[in-house]
Order: structure tokens, then C-alpha cells, then sequence
């Protein structure tokens, strides 16, 4: 049965997948929910630190069953996290979890929105959280979320009065919703905003309290009699899904933290504490005593007395017999006073009209992106499937205010197909516009007050069908796409995108030079236009040398690519420094690297970051060659390794045994390896056992819930760690191998760690392992147990919670020699 759920839950992931690129098309189920919704003004916003912190039960519910217009106020991308899924970490990191919300949004039915605080890590308390976020900044990015969404009631997920007990950006995420429920409403406060929002004050705000918030279950019993309660496991008949199905589908698009998960039906509670607002008068309904009908605001009874009519006579077979009510409604709607509203449910009822008449509406370029000032040819596709009178008066490139004048009758199911030539009159791409500036450890730049709190960067180039149905005009506007098929996949959809005449890449984004010894750099130079040329060369730091000075390149075909080399000699003293790629063509200076990111369920991504590298002389010694690496969680040590000149080989779970081992002069387990890889509790045996006939082994961390690591000595996992990059480092035993060769590890190692020193340290462990290092943050009592090594036969194993997969990739000199040493060990002679 268990087998059968997944099968089911997979299935529908796929079919998620399938279309994560796709525009909406909506059934007469669909369109008559989007009614519903149409009729009910109200707003709710939950709030939290993550992607994944988000309740999806509850937003499913307030979006589905309750009908209120919806959203989740991540303040974070997740940047700091962990990949499941592929090698992205920090800011790649942070647009495919910026994506996986907004296709857990499609699902649940909510709206996605951000701040610019940056996801540096884990962090024990709320004071270090925002310090480093900079709190200010965070804070009047909570109150422009709320002055802008405008909601009811709002939903913390943490509770503001337990500073330390959990993650800082937890408890901070709650305590700036508490403040901001006021500021919101302060026009002394944040006054800026104002240019572009109005005050508001919310109605109620309440903590989505349960049981993991309490010590013991009949704590929480005795205080949940004055929360507010109520079923979220409704069944849905139009959907054919439960709500809690629903919201187990749409947590399932966390696929890169792990998140996918079986769903479930039936009855189930949720909590909300009351906290501050006006007093709820319906403890089963948190929008009592609040106006959510059309006679909300002026001029809206005439609007609800039409669509409240359709909602109730709506027929599922032929909903285009309503279209002259809908319009009816729209005009009456663009009368508003209210531009908040008017705005809103004006975009509403367009998507509701279009989806009633049937009508497909396309755009689709014939390549995938563009660069400023070139030409693309677009394809369109009208279609009118419905018998209502439509009439195609022009189209309107809005990148080059190109009109295309058609005056067509639109014809039930006659199709349309025509093919235009845009000019891409534009400088503005359209990648992650958070990541354009350089950002400080807590927080993104993003300048333009109209950007921040928005999930993605709007899209350049848009068409705007003009139409006229039943004698009243109506706009509707769609983002130029790629719409194509591979034999294998079927159609695909995905995002046309604005990128630069050329951009560059670099291989590696960090490169040690272990010796005085010259490289050659490779530089990747790609074309986003037919015909490029122009020169390429690269900036070094004072004392590195670079030869050429610049290279010619000629590319013809847009997409291609030229490959250039240079040579780059090193300093004889240590040094570090970043090296930058420059290229010129047209007159204009490029130095940005595309980099693609392409998963099944999340939107093609594509990502303009500098095009550098740190570059790192180093004097370090190291002893061995051949290292077997078995892939964990995912991560870039291999990649560092072979960069100071080991040979890294990845050895797949089936390949585990004693003759494939015994060739490697240590074996590395990646990150969270016997968290993600099951098959190596079969394959224990003969690590341990290569262990014991004189190789080295290495473990770095996993996580401590239910895993064995399965060690040659007991130790205990626990989810102790140190968070502060500079917290000070105490060497406890100086005179041990693992800190004097082949390199001489001191204090000043430790210096230039980023986000953390490690985590998920052991807290016991058996006397046969010799603690190395210790360390604390702030407050705390000292942890001993960031690096352990034991002797087990001949060979020596070692378990690690230190963060190298953050600290190799990042070019930090003393790790490097740390992890060096860890594969030298017993090879002293």
C-alpha cells in the first residue's frame, strides 16, 4: 500500500514537473474556484524565516477552503542551506529554493514574497541574527511587504517570545512581524515607502502555535484551550484532493532540501494563538467581524450584486455563457476608486474571462534568450474557443513598442498563427535582480524600492494582445516564451530571456596554486549574438603575471562558444587575490558568467554572476595521490582536491569493495553521505576494513537524526555546532600528526572561515578518538568534537563536522592545509 501512495505522489510530482513551465490551463473547475476567490476580499499573510518554514496546510487552506487571497513572507531565500539535488550552494542556492516556493505557491494557491535578508546560516539568537541582517533593513522590508499586500490578518509560524530555543532567524522572523504590525501604520516610520504604497493596519495578527512549541503534550493540551482551532484536512470535490493531500504536493516541491513526502487525507488541527488586533468575535473563523464581500469598498455592491449571480448559476459544461456578465463586472471594476483593489480583482477577472472564452494566446520566440538591440523572431498562436464575439485589434511588443495592427474576427476554434520581427530595444536582462550588486554577508542589495519583496525579476519582454469581446476592449498581456519539443521529453516551455552580447566562464571559481609552477586558464567566451567579436583578457592582483595580455576572438553562430588560453604565473610568497575576466565587443565592456540552472520541476534559471575566480598562492605539502571520494548530499570538495593536484575518483555505492578500495591512499565520505546514501550500511564492512589494513579514512558530517554512521568506536552525533566564522579556535594537542604533517597547523589556519566553523559535532565519543580542536560560540560552554581521529588497526579513521564543503570551494588557505594533512595522516615515514 505504502509502495502504491508513493508511486501516486510521484506521478503527480512528474506531472507537476511536466508543466512547471507551462502556462496556466484552466478547467471549468478551475475557473469557477477562481470565482470564488474573486468574491472574497480579504487577505492573509504568513510569515517566516525559510523556504520550507512555511505551514503549506495552512496557507492551502486559507487559499482553498476559505478562499482569501494568500501569501508567504519567506525572509530569506534559503542561500545558506544544503543542496540535495546538485552542486548550487549559496546564491545558486537561493534561486532554486526561490523557485521551488513559487511552484509550491502553484500548487497550494498562495502568493510568494521575499526580504532582502540573507540566509548566512544557522544562528543561535535572534541579537546575532539581526546584526548581521542588518535589522533596519529586514524590518522596513516587513512593513513594505505588509503596506503593499495589504493583509487582514497575519501568521507567524515562530513565537517572537522565546529568544535562543530555536534557529535566530526563526525567532526574528516572529519578533519583526510583532513590530511591524504597528510601523506599518506609522507614516513617520519608513516614510519613503509611502511614495509608492499607502499605510495600513492590520486587523489581527496571531503565532501558529502546536505542540513542538511546548515541553511535553499535556503542557500543550492546557494551553491550547484558548487557541484557536480548527480542521484543515477538508476535502476538496472539485480538486478531488484533501487540503492536506494538496499541501503535501506543494511541500514536496522542496525537493533540494528533501522535502518530498507521501501525502495524506483526513481530519487534522491547527492552532493559532491570538496575539495582538482586534478582538476575534468567531473563534472558527479569523476573518470574523471583517468585511471580505464586494460592499468592502465603494462602488463594490454593484460588482458583487453581477458576480455573486455567477458564482451561483455557473455552469460547468459552457462557463463562455457568462462572459457578458464578466464583463459587465470588469468595467464596473476598472471604475474603482480603490486602486488596491482595483488592481487586484482586475487581474482576476481578466484571467477568468480568457479562461472562459477559451482563448490561447501565445508568444513564443524562436530561440531562448536575446541580447540587447538584437532581433528575434517571434511566432504567434490566437485561438478563440468559445462562440462569444473577439475580435484581434493589434498586438504591442511593450520591449520595442513595435504595434502590429490585425483587426481579425476571431472565429470559434479557428486558428491564427503569424510570425513577426522584434527588435529587443532593452539594456535591462532578466536575471535574479538581487544578486546584480554585491551584497554583505546578511543582507542584498536591491536599490529599487519597487523590486524588493518581489520573488523573481519581471520579464522584458512581454505582448499585449489588444482585444475586443462583445464590444469591450480588454488588454491581455503574456510574457514572450520558448515553446518547443525534444523527442524524448515532448513539449517544453521555458523562459525567454535577456542576456548579454557575451558573457564569460571561468572552470573553477577558486585556483590554488600550490607551487611557483605557471597554469594555463581557460576562458570560455559565449556568444549571444550572431557574428560576435571582440578581445578577452584578465585582470590579476599585484605581482601575478598574465600571458597574453588579451586574445582576438571571432564567434559566428549565436550560442557558441570560443575557448581562449591564457598563462598564469604566481607569486613565490603566499597570496590571494581574485582574478577577473574582461571582455570588449561592440564598444562595451561584459564580465558576467551565465550560469543555467535546469531541474524538471522548477523553471529554466539563468544566472549572471561575476566572472572571476579567487586565486590562492599556497605552500602546502601533501603526501598520496589517489583518493576515492563516495558522494554524499552533494558538494565541491572533489573539485578542491584536484585543484592542489590529488586524483580524485567518485566511487559509486555498487563499487564499494576491498579489491576497488585497497588501490586509494584514503577514502573521503561527502557531506550527509549515510543520511542520503542507503546502501552504505551494506557496504561498512569494507570501509572499516580498509580502514584496519592501513588506510585512512575520512567521514565529514551528517546530520543526527535517524543515522549510524556505524563507526570502529562508539560516538554519539549531535546537533551541536559553532556557527561564528571567527569564534577562536583551540588547538588540544599540538604535537599530534594530524597537525604537523606534512603542513604545520596553527591558529592563524582558522582565519578567513566563512558562514561557520561546523556542525552536527559529536558530543561523545569513545576513548580510543583523540580530540583535535575546540571551539565555542559566544556563551557557550567549549566543543571538542569538530574533528576525532582513531587509530583502528593499521589505518586511522576520522570524523569531521568541520564545514570544509563550505571552506575548499571558498579558497580558504588553512583548510586546505587541514585537509591535507587529514589525507597524509600515518604516512609519515
Amino acid at each position: 500500500m505504502k509502495k502504491f501512495l508513493l508511486s501516486i505522489l510521484g506521478f503527480l510530482l512528474i506531472s507537476v514537473s511536466l508543466f512547471a513551465q507551462s502556462p496556466q490551463k484552466l478547467t471549468s473547475n478551475k475557473i469557477f474556484e477562481k470565482i470564488q476567490k474573486l468574491n472574497f476580499l480579504g487577505t492573509a499573510l504568513y510569515i517566516a524565516a525559510h523556504p520550507d518554514d512555511e505551514n503549506t496546510r495552512l496557507i492551502a487552506y486559507l487559499a482553498n477552503s476559505v478562499k482569501a487571497r494568500t501569501g508567504y513572507l519567506s525572509l530569506t531565500r534559503g542561500d545558506g542551506g544544503q543542496n540535495l539535488i546538485g552542486p548550487e550552494i549559496r546564491e545558486l542556492l537561493g534561486v532554486i529554493r526561490t523557485q521551488e516556493l513559487l511552484a509550491a505557491r502553484r500548487i497550494d494557491g498562495g502568493e510568494q514574497f521575499f526580504t532582502r535578508a540573507n540566509d548566512f546560516g544557522y544562528s543561535k539568537h535572534p541579537d546575532e541574527t539581526l546584526k548581521i541582517w542588518d535589522k533596519e533593513k529586514v524590518l522596513s522590508d516587513v512593513v513594505w511587504a505588509i503596506r503593499t499586500f495589504k493583509p487582514d490578518v497575519i501568521i507567524n509560524r515562530f513565537n517572537h517570545e522565546t529568544p535562543g530555543t530555536t534557529h535566530g532567524h526563526h525567532t526574528s522572523s516572529a519578533m519583526l512581524s510583532v513590530e511591524a504590525f504597528d510601523l506599518a501604520n506609522d507614516s513617520t516610520q519608513y516614510s519613503a515607502q509611502l511614495k509608492h504604497s499607502s499605510l495600513w493596519k492590520p486587523k489581527r495578527l496571531f503565532f501558529n502555535t502546536s505542540s513542538w512549541f511546548y515541553r511535553d503534550k499535556k503542557a500543550f493540551k492546557i494551553a491550547s484551550k484558548d487557541f484557536i482551532k480548527f480542521d484543515i484536512g477538508v476535502y476538496y470535490p472539485l480538486k478531488g484532493l484533501s487540503n492536506n493531500e494538496l499541501a503535501s504536493m506543494a511541500s514536496s516541491q522542496h525537493l533540494c532540501q528533501g522535502f518530498g513526502r507521501i501525502t495524506t487525507r483526513g481530519e487534522q488541527s491547527e492552532f493559532l494563538k491570538f496575539l495582538k488586533g482586534d478582538t476575534l468575535k468567531d473563534k472558527k473563523d479569523i476573518f470574523s467581524g471583517i468585511n471580505t464581500t464586494w460592499n468592502r469598498i465603494k462602488g463594490g455592491g454593484e460588482i458583487g450584486a453581477i458576480l455573486y449571480e455567477v458564482e451561483e448559476k455557473f455552469d460547468f459544461v459552457n462557463p463562455s455563457k457568462h462572459i457578458p456578465k464578466l464583463l459587465e463586472a470588469f468595467q464596473k471594476i476598472q471604475l474603482l476608486e480603490d486602486s488596491h483593489w482595483r488592481k487586484i480583482k482586475e487581474k482576476q477577472i481578466k484571467e477568468i474571462i480568457e479562461a472562459s472564452a477559451g482563448l490561447y494566446l501565445e508568444a513564443s520566440a524562436n530561440a531562448s534568450s536575446g541580447a540587447p538591440n538584437s532581433k528575434i523572431d517571434v511566432n504567434f498562436e490566437v485561438l478563440n474557443r468559445s462562440e462569444a464575439f473577439i475580435i484581434l485589434s493589434s498586438i504591442k511588443s511593450k520591449i520595442d513598442e513595435k504595434s502590429i495592427v490585425k483587426e481579425v474576427n476571431l472565429s470559434n476554434n479557428k486558428k491564427i498563427n503569424f510570425k513577426e520581427t522584434i527588435t529587443l530595444n532593452t539594456n535591462q536582462y532578466s536575471d535574479p535582480y538581487w544578486l546584480r550588486e554585491s551584497s554583505s554577508l546578511g543582507t542584498y542589495t536591491v536599490n529599487n524600492q519597487i523590486l524588493i519583496g518581489s520573488p523573481e525579476t519581471l520579464r522584458p519582454a512581454k505582448m499585449d494582445f489588444n482585444l475586443v469581446i462583445e464590444g469591450i476592449p480588454i488588454t491581455i498581456t503574456k510574457n514572450v516564451v520558448r515553446r518547443y519539443a525534444e523527442r524524448d521529453k515532448g513539449e517544453i516551455y521555458e523562459p525567454f530571456e535577456m542576456m548579454p552580447l557575451v558573457t564569460t566562464k571561468l572552470k573553477d571559481k577558486v585556483l590554488i596554486f600550490s607551487d611557483e609552477t605557471v597554469k594555463k586558464i581557460s576562458v570560455v567566451v559565449k556568444a549571444g549574438a550572431n557574428f560576435t567579436s571582440g578581445k578577452v583578457s584578465l585582470q590579476v592582483p599585484e605581482n601575478w603575471q598574465i600571458s597574453p595580455k588579451e586574445i582576438v576572438f571571432n564567434i559566428a553562430q549565436k550560442y557558441d562558444q570560443e575557448t581562449v588560453d591564457f598563462l598564469v604565473t604566481p607569486p613565490s610568497n603566499e597570496s590571494v587575490g581574485k582574478l577577473k575576466v574582461v571582455a570588449i565587443a561592440d564598444g562595451k565592456e561584459y564580465s558576467k558568467e551565465l550560469i543555467e540552472i535546469n531541474y524538471n520541476h522548477i523553471p529554466k534559471q539563468s544566472v549572471l554572476l561575476n566572472s572571476e575566480a579567487k586565486v590562492v598562492r599556497l605552500n602546502i605539502e601533501k603526501v598520496g595521490n589517489e583518493i576515492g571520494y563516495i558522494k554524499g548530499a552533494g558538494d565541491a570538495v572533489p573539485e578542491s582536491l584536484r585543484q592542489i593536484g590529488y586524483t580524485v575518483v567518485e566511487i559509486k555505492p555498487s563499487e564499494i569493495n576491498a579489491e576497488n578500495l585497497k588501490k586509494y591512499d584514503a577514502i573521503v565520505l561527502g557531506i550527509r553521505a549515510y543520511n542520503v546514501v542507503k546502501e552504505l550500511k551494506f557496504k561498512q564492512k569494507f570501509l572499516l576494513d580498509y580502514v584496519k589494513k592501513g588506510g585512512n579514512m575520512i567521514v565529514q558530517y551528517n546530520t543526527n537524526r535517524r543515522v549510524n554512521v556505524d563507526p570502529p568506536y562508539p560516538l554519539k552525533l549531535s546537533r551541536d555546532r559553532v556557527t561564528d566564522e571567527f569564534s577562536e579556535v583551540t588547538i588540544l594537542d599540538e604535537t599530534h600528526e594530524l597537525l604537523n604533517f606534512p603542513n604545520k597547523i596553527t591558529a592563524e589556519d582558522f582565519k578567513g572561515w566563512v558562514q561557520e566553523r561546523g556542525l552536527y559535532f559529536p558530543n561523545a565519543w569513545d576513548e580510543n578518538f583523540t580530540a583535535i580542536l575546540s571551539m565555542y560560540d559566544k556563551g557557550e560552554l567549549p566543543k571538542n568534537g569538530s574533528l576525532l581521529i582513531a587509530k583502528y588497526g593499521e589505518g586511522n579513521y576520522i570524523y569531521t563536522g568541520l564545514s570544509f564543503f563550505r571552506e575548499l570551494p571558498a579558497g580558504v588557505s588553512g583548510a586546505y592545509k587541514l585537509f591535507a594533512n587529514m589525507l597524509s595522516v600515518g604516512k609519515k615515514k
